[in-house]
């Protein structure tokens, strides 16, 4: 994973480059660029035939004595904000522009739109600790009729941090979730501005990759986000997991005690308002320390969080519940959705031999032997990938289309596979996050312009078109394309993105799936 984000996320930086204005224009009162939204009025530009306003603020800055407090009201400016450039992102160890005053968001829409467009609103991932909205251009995919919407939300211990302090001085908010609640705060940000810039809030989309698509998942079961979204796409859906023993969400007892150990280890004596005041003196630098990507996942792998930090957090109102149990009761909101996960995707878990990791299955173990090393001469590090692939994100992407299809949900399963060409010998699959720049059509953010081929812009054209039309029409057929079928927990059906083009037909993962889920099932 570490590797894939090193060579991704600088490729998608350098990608956002072209978008950029060249620089400012003059501008008159009655110029269409000027938007009036909550704290004043922005300015944007066009860039060929897509408008965008870049770094608009949703919230109040969350420092001084707003660090780990939810979003408050975004404070008022005079005349009108230059929105011509990403705001930073989010606090993380990454080398990129970033700053705890970083809640901002970010608007595309096609220049020649003559009525109300579907909004579509995207959460970007990087394991609940790093990544930002500037990493994602979506100029490409705004072209294509839709509205785009994306933004910066509170990441690691800034985001995911419930010490009970914060409970004795804030007992009526939502306490660790901070990051979520930012992305709520954008949301309800759409829902009151969005009409102002030629978006219909009765058609808002939410989606998202890998931790993004997990916080979508975490919104189509808070009942705190009903009403602000209409359809889901949910892509590598990470954290907090539809399998709750695989990505966890902490319940609050032990949020609290992992963020009141950590304090106590950079020094944090007291308790109360006292406390607060020390946690909130802590330099920025110290609070980011152990909570990088490697970091992260390295936690993950041996089935606990990085110190300090809680991830996902079942707070009792904004996650009442894991969203597995929501799942199964069926009390997530009802929504049309899209989601599916990658062949070669990430693999969290430890194994230093086949028999520890075959272990993983219990009393299943023979028959896990046979589906994935039927030989027995499968190396180690290709059966970790395999097992551990299917265990952390495509399993669980399956069981969270069959609970929505049990409760008759609209839901479309897919599996991408597409290698661009010039990979092609080098990745034996497409690894995880690899599908982000085909479905926001911006293919050459992962191997430079110059190498993409005419099939990798035909792949990047069709998936693209998919998502775009399930935002217009809330359904991805149509123009043409393969027909993708619902999704029907009794058929073995799902679309398969490869090399060789769209195939609609059985998953050639199914048996090894179907164990990992016979393992949930028992384990309960």
């Amino acid at each position: 994973m570490v590797r894939i984000l090193a060579v991704l996320f600088p490729l998608l930086w350098a990608a956002t480059a072209v978008a950029q204005p060249a620089g400012d224009s003059p501008i008159t009162k009655a110029d269409p660029l000027v938007v009036k939204v909550d704290g004043g009025s922005v300015r944007g530009a066009a860039v060929g035939t897509v408008i965008s306003w870049k770094g608009i603020p949703y919230a109040a800055p969350p420092v001084g004595n707003l660090r780990w407090r939810v979003p408050q009201a975004v404070q008022s400016w005079v005349g009108v904000k230059e929105t011509l450039k990403f705001g930073p992102a989010c606090l993380q160890t990454d080398n990129v522009p970033k700053s705890e005053d970083c809640l901002t968001l970010n608007v595309w829409r096609p220049a020649n739109a003559s009525r109300p467009l579907p909004v579509m609103v995207w959460m970007h991932g990087g394991a609940m600790v790093h990544g930002g909205a500037s990493i994602y251009p979506f100029d490409a995919m705004a072209a294509k009729g839709v509205m785009i919407v994306s933004m910066n939300f509170r990441l690691g211990r800034f985001g995911y941090f419930a010490h009970q302090a914060l409970g004795d001085e804030s007992p009526e908010d939502v306490r660790g979730n901070y990051g979520f609640m930012d992305q709520l705060a954008a949301l309800r940000w759409v829902r009151s501005n969005i009409a102002g810039f030629g978006g219909d809030p009765e058609q808002v989309t939410i989606f998202g990759g890998s931790a993004g698509g997990g916080s979508v998942l975490a919104h189509l079961v808070s009942p705190m986000s009903r009403g602000l979204f209409h359809r889901a796409i949910l892509q590598s859906p990470g954290t907090p997991g539809a399998r709750a023993r695989v990505l966890p969400a902490s319940d609050l007892s032990t949020a609290e005690k992992i963020a009141t150990d950590w304090g106590r280890s950079v020094g944090v004596t007291g308790d109360g308002a006292a406390a607060l005041k020390q946690l909130r003196s802590l330099p920025v630098d110290k609070i980011l320390e152990g909570v990088s990507s490697a970091a992260t996942l390295k936690a993950l792998s041996a089935e606990t969080t990085p110190p300090g930090m809680a991830m996902s957090i079942i707070d009792g109102r904004f996650l009442p519940e894991a969203p597995e149990a929501a799942l199964a009761a069926g009390r997530q909101t009802v929504v049309p959705v899209i989601v599916g996960a990658n062949d070669r995707e990430l693999a969290i878990g430890t194994a230093g031999t086949k028999f520890e990791l075959f272990y993983e299955f219990g009393v299943d173990a023979g028959q896990a032997r046979t589906l994935y090393d039927p030989q027995g001469n499968q190396t180690l590090e290709e059966l970790r990938q395999q097992v551990f692939a299917d265990r952390t994100l495509v399993e669980p992407a399956r069981h969270f289309a069959n609970e929505m299809s049990r409760t008759g949900q609209t839901v479309w399963l897919y599996r991408f596979a597409y290698v661009s060409q010039a990979q092609r010998g080098q990745n034996m699959g497409a690894l995880h996050a690899f599908e982000i720049p085909f479905t926001i059509n911006v293919p050459g953010a992962l191997m430079g312009q110059s190498k993409v081929t005419p099939t990798d812009r035909a792949m990047a054209d069709l998936i693209s078109d998919y998502w775009v039309s399930f935002a217009l029409t809330t359904d991805p057929n149509g123009g043409g394309r393969p027909v993708w079928p619902r999704h029907d927990r009794m058929v073995d059906r799902l679309l398969h993105f490869t090399n060789s083009g769209v195939i609609v037909g059985t998953d050639p993962v199914k048996r090894r799936l179907d164990l990992w889920e016979r393992v949930w099932t028992r384990d309960r």
